[in-house]
């Protein structure tokens, strides 16, 4: 059987882990061959640092993928996140409608901010373009902030306050008001349960189904841990496991990342250090 094939559209941060230089060895090590299609390059990530460097790849997405449509390029799956400036929005939905099969797999993360913020490079208008692009997926994963643009509602965070069953109804709901009445899959992540624990909230598609999926909560901030976590679940679905499977993996695989880069005193700005336990993926 062929190595199945994924058209990776993320941005590539020289330092700092996070989109491509995640993606890329995550999914390879799943048994996934990942054909990047990087919409930015910086020189670092935009999470805490100053004055980095941003080369915008607008121009060339449209012409590295008429190359691959005369190269008669097949897909079994397309996931994008970070996009680099409005225009891109439309060139990606031009992308999938362009490359997606009958059984094409289509991720979309809805990258557009944290904490309840936008993120530095994010106007309004690319966040209302990032709602329409999410209308073409099959599964989209935001955390709870891009969750709330895309339902156009307020921020709020999931702290508990000791309340976990309100919480616990409220994203469901919002998984369920996010699949536009079923009609595509839906992974909230930075959904919690319960006290120390942390995960996310997904609604199946096929199976009109709405499961948590938990795992012990490690206290220290972490940066790209959202790209981690779409990637594994990317790769899991392509593996053919359900969704909830999918994200419970994830999830442990995050928890078990984020306890190492705790141990290891490692900065925010470093990211998860994840690169010594890519092989508990390869199972």
């Amino acid at each position: 059987m062929p190595t199945p094939r994924a058209a990776v559209i993320h941005d590539l941060s020289g330092f700092g882990r996070c989109s491509l230089t995640e993606v890329i060895p995550i999914l390879s090590v799943m048994g996934v061959q990942c054909c990047p299609l990087p919409t930015a390059f910086l020189s670092t990530h935009t999470g805490g640092f100053e004055g980095f460097t941003f080369l915008d790849m607008t121009e060339e997405l449209p012409r590295a993928a008429a190359h691959w449509k005369s190269l008669d390029l097949k897909f079994q799956a397309i996931y994008s996140g970070f996009l680099g400036s409005e225009r891109q929005i439309d060139i990606v939905a031009d992308f999938i409608r362009d490359f997606r099969g009958p059984d094409t797999l289509v991720v979309v993360d809805p990258v557009m901010g944290d904490d309840g913020r936008a993120y530095q490079t994010y106007t309004p208008a690319m966040c209302a373009g990032m709602a329409r692009l999410a209308e073409l997926a099959d599964v989209i994963t935001p955390n709870l902030t891009e969750a709330a643009f895309l339902l156009g509602r307020d921020y709020e965070p999931c702290s508990g306050g000791g309340d976990f069953q309100r919480h616990e109804a409220r994203l469901r709901e919002m998984a369920e008001a996010l699949s536009q009445n079923g009609k595509r899959s839906v992974a909230l992540t930075g959904a919690s349960l319960r006290e120390g624990q942390t995960g996310a909230m997904c609604f199946d598609a096929r199976t009109g189904r709405t499961e948590a999926v938990q795992a012990e909560f490690v206290a220290h901030p972490l940066h790209g841990t959202g790209d981690i976590f779409a990637s594994v679940l990317t790769g899991g679905l392509m593996r053919g496991n359900s969704l909830e499977e999918a994200a419970g993996r994830a999830v442990e695989f995050i928890h078990d990342c984020a306890v190492r880069t705790v141990a290891q005193g490692l900065s925010l700005q470093e990211g998860v250090d994840f690169e010594p336990l890519l092989g508990e993926l390869a199972r």
